[in-house]
């Protein structure tokens, strides 16, 4: 899954962080102060992975709209691939294999960064936050899980004006993920059905939604 993902999903960063407890404060600050607040989006984005060597290996564009807690629609264009979640359910649609991969919200996002922008992660809880120092007109600030669990070591988040626009992504097996996002709408007017995903016909489905609670 692209991701979410997820998710959900980065310019490159400075190499060198604060060391300072101060700006690590700031740092857990601006990054509290731009989630915080954040009931939708909806924006363009440019996602692209390098491999350990940094070597491209995959490059992609598409729109995100999401609505916080846990509802989110990734679309890919080139290859054309559609992420959706309701809260409950995720749908990943690949319409080049004809194929839809189905699984619960709770198992695709734990451990992800997508939990971040989905409004079901308790940053300072789960996450060690260090000043990222500035480059590109971005204010940057790094997470690390506290938890062995997950996919990822680091996550980096880029600020500016008060708002999330980069995310670079160092996964365990050294990748990283890079999403720059544009046309950024903050709370706009977001359709429900935006959310709800019913597999076209013909195409092959895998895994099963969760049950319903009694």
């Amino acid at each position: 899954m692209r991701l979410a993902g997820c998710l959900l999903a980065v310019a490159l960063l400075p190499g060198l962080a604060g060391a300072d407890a101060a700006a690590d404060a700031r740092a857990a600050d601006r990054l509290e102060a731009a989630i915080q607040g954040l009931a939708g989006l909806r924006a363009s984005f440019v996602q692209t992975v390098t491999d350990a060597q940094g070597v491209e290996t995959e490059r992609a564009e598409g729109t995100v709209t999401l609505a916080r807690p846990g509802r989110f629609r990734w679309e890919y264009r080139e290859p054309a691939q559609l992420i959706v979640s309701d809260g409950t359910t995720v749908w990943l649609y690949d319409e080049d294999l004809a194929q839809v991969t189905v699984r619960p919200a709770e198992e695709s996002l734990a451990g992800s960064p997508a939990l971040l922008l989905s409004g079901q992660s308790n940053i300072r809880a789960e996450y060690d936050i260090a000043d990222g120092g500035s480059a590109d007109g971005l204010a940057w600030s790094r997470l690390t899980p506290k938890g062995t669990q997950g996919d990822f070591r680091e996550l980096d988040v880029g600020i500016a004006g008060g708002e999330l626009r980069r995310l670079r992504l160092l996964d365990r097996l050294g990748q990283t993920t890079r999403l720059e996002f544009g046309h950024i709408e903050r709370n706009p007017p977001i359709e429900p059905d935006s959310f709800r995903f019913t597999p076209p016909p013909g195409v092959d489905v895998v895994g099963r939604a969760p049950a319903a609670a009694p």
